[in-house]
């Protein structure tokens, strides 16, 4: 066992002299060089002390590990957190440095000096909410720098649990709509009557569902359709009504609609077929290619449409990331951004 180095405890910052560079920094890439000497951040220091590679003094006084993760916790927001983070990913094998947004860790076989950081980790106690903006954030950042961006949340039992989250670009490969002729708004969906116009309809698109010879049509799909000009649309008593009209029936219904108006809308322009998520749980489920009706495919994905300022609470997001993943799907969640943006979240096994 190497016989401890010793660390002065200074402001928020553990620093160390030259004796420290070819031992820690050079051998295990802990801390910066600064000066002369080497510098760590609170959680590598823990790290360290933990495992006596290092004893820190405070005011000329020798602290433990009791001592220094009280003081360090009183400093630090969220230090316990990042903790367990650092420790788990160190304890893998992986190089880990202190960074935006809270780590970057290096592939195996890969450290500091020899190659790029593999991925940016952001820490996330399951108890904090977590604003959209706190992830796109990093995970715009993550993109420029082609990286990936690492969600490490912790419970309260201090286990964790690793996301990918990324930017996802949609596309599908279907064709181009059908006339769906004259239909009728009834209390929360829409019936087309012609029976040749609601067959082409379903079998080229898959749109509505087919009761009897005839479709009935979701409010967004219908929505979608008149705005497109391929659907006729009038109440019960056979007077018009337009898109504004039936925009304005549907936000009665249905308080997430012009959410999910905006991502259908832009799904089913990026050619791909959009059901509804209800049995998930979620808005919708996508397609990107459906050949007829009589043998459909699994959707490749969840997606899930949410406001600008969307605050996640991490047990609903571990939910609907584990519910995708025992079905098979990817889970995207959709939002306005100059345009509609798309956020992938997958489980991760480090």
């Amino acid at each position: 066992m190497p016989e401890e180095i010793r660390a002065q405890f200074e402001d928020d910052r553990i620093r160390l002299g030259p004796e420290a560079l070819p031992e820690l920094f050079e051998q295990g890439y802990f801390g910066r060089p600064k000066g002369k000497g080497l510098e760590l951040s609170l959680v590598e220091a823990a790290y360290l002390l933990d495992r006596s590679r290092i004893k820190i003094m405070r005011n000329e006084k020798e602290l433990d590990f009791r001592s220094f993760f009280q003081a360090a916790s009183s400093m630090e927001k969220g230090f316990e957190f990042r903790y367990v983070v650092y420790k788990d990913l160190r304890e893998r094998g992986y190089y880990v440095q202190p960074g935006r947004p809270d780590f970057r860790v290096y592939p195996r076989g890969g450290h500091p000096g020899k190659g790029p950081a593999e991925f940016y980790v952001l820490v996330i106690s399951e108890r904090n909410p977590l604003p959209l903006k706190d992830i796109m954030e990093p995970v715009r950042l993550a993109g420029q720098m082609r990286k990936k961006l690492m969600l490490a949340i912790v419970d309260e039992e201090s286990d964790i649990t690793f996301y990918e989250a990324r930017e996802r670009s949609m596309a599908g490969m279907m064709a181009g709509l059908e006339n769906g002729g004259m239909a009728t708004l009834l209390e929360d969906r829409v019936v087309l009557w012609d029976t040749e116009a609601s067959r082409l309809l379903h079998e080229s698109g898959f749109f509505g569902k087919p009761v009897g010879e005839r479709l009935q049509l979701s409010l967004v799909e219908s929505a979608y359709l008149l705005e497109k000009g391929k659907l006729q649309l009038t109440d019960r008593q056979g007077r018009p009504v337009d898109l504004p009209a039936l925009t304005a029936r549907a936000e009665q219904i249905d308080e997430d609609f012009e959410l999910k108006l905006g991502a259908y809308r832009d799904l089913r322009e990026k050619s791909l077929v959009v059901k509804t998520g209800f049995k998930f749980g979620t808005h919708f489920r996508v397609y990107k290619q459906v050949h007829g009706t009589l043998k459909v495919p699994h959707s490749e994905y969840l997606v899930h449409a949410i406001p600008l300022d969307h605050v996640f609470m991490p047990p609903v997001l571990s939910r609907a990331v584990r519910l995708a993943h025992s079905v098979r799907k990817l889970m995207v969640f959709a939002y306005p951004d100059d345009g509609i943006g798309y956020l992938e979240i997958k489980r991760l096994k480090p």
